[in-house]
């Protein structure tokens, strides 16, 4: 599956966003890495102070309204923290399985041991991967989800066109991200709780402000709503389309293959 020739990819053009920053393409992985390595053991205090705790709430109806059944394979990219997998475990039943994918080592080793700590062991593996290049055969899968993790991502499009290749006919893609406000009044706010407060809660209470930092910049550089559902498109997905929750902070896009 192609990409749009409307949309080359970062490594060809040679930089790409880190935050507000332009970077060299072939960096962004290790400097993303860096973050989330420094970010691992207390992840779910930032997505706390990031989303004041309603992500627990996202994640629910993120996981409620997918189309999945028992005894389906799921790919769970950018889950290593194991919150959707968890989720996902009870809709898959024993008869199913859950691959958690994600590039960072770190932040894999914290779900495994969470899941494993919770008693979940059976029907899980555990991959470190790039969504870029992904290291399974085609059709693999029922469902691929993947939540607060595209953004991060350097090559968006090729991340899609993966998750499209090993998707089985019928199967759902599922991407929850934070997105764009959609209420012109909220802006503001939104961008004052961003910028200023999240850096200082992430210095109060992780000790790390520059990662907090790149955090919220990187939420201001991700594909908006109807360019992200373009892109999902391109990548050959079906039926694309979104749901907004709490105004555009966050949405769910969803695709098929067909």
């Amino acid at each position: 599956m192609s990409q749009s020739s409307e949309s080359p990819s970062p490594y060809e053009s040679g930089t790409t966003h880190f935050g507000f920053r332009d970077v060299p393409a072939a960096d962004k992985q290790k400097l993303v890495g860096q973050v989330f390595t420094s970010v691992a053991g207390k992840y779910d205090l930032m997505n706390d102070l990031m989303s004041l705790g309603i992500h627990r709430v996202w994640k629910r109806y993120f996981v409620a309204t997918c189309q999945v059944k028992p005894g389906d394979r799921v790919l769970d990219l950018a889950g290593g923290t194991g919150d959707i997998a968890a989720l996902l475990k009870p809709r898959v039943g024993p008869d199913g399985s859950i691959v958690l994918g994600d590039i960072n080592a770190g932040m894999l080793s914290v779900g495994r041991d969470r899941l494993t700590d919770r008693g979940l062991v059976a029907g899980l593996e555990y991959v470190q991967c790039n969504a870029e290049k992904l290291p399974f055969p085609d059709a693999s899968f029922d469902l691929v989800t993947m939540a607060f993790g595209l953004r991060n991502v350097t090559d968006k499009d090729a991340a899609l066109a993966e998750i499209a290749r090993v998707l089985r006919v019928g199967g759902q893609a599922r991407v929850l991200e934070f997105s764009e406000v959609q209420a012109e009044w909220f802006k503001p706010l939104y961008d004052f709780h961003s910028f200023k407060v999240l850096p200082k809660l992430g210095s109060l209470f992780a000790g790390d402000a520059g990662s907090y930092q790149y955090l919220a910049e990187s939420i201001r550089k991700h594909p908006p709503q109807e360019q992200l559902k373009a892109m999902m498109e391109q990548a050959g997905l079906s039926r694309c389309g979104y749901v907004n929750l709490n105004g555009g902070i966050v949405a769910v896009h969803t695709g098929y293959r067909i």
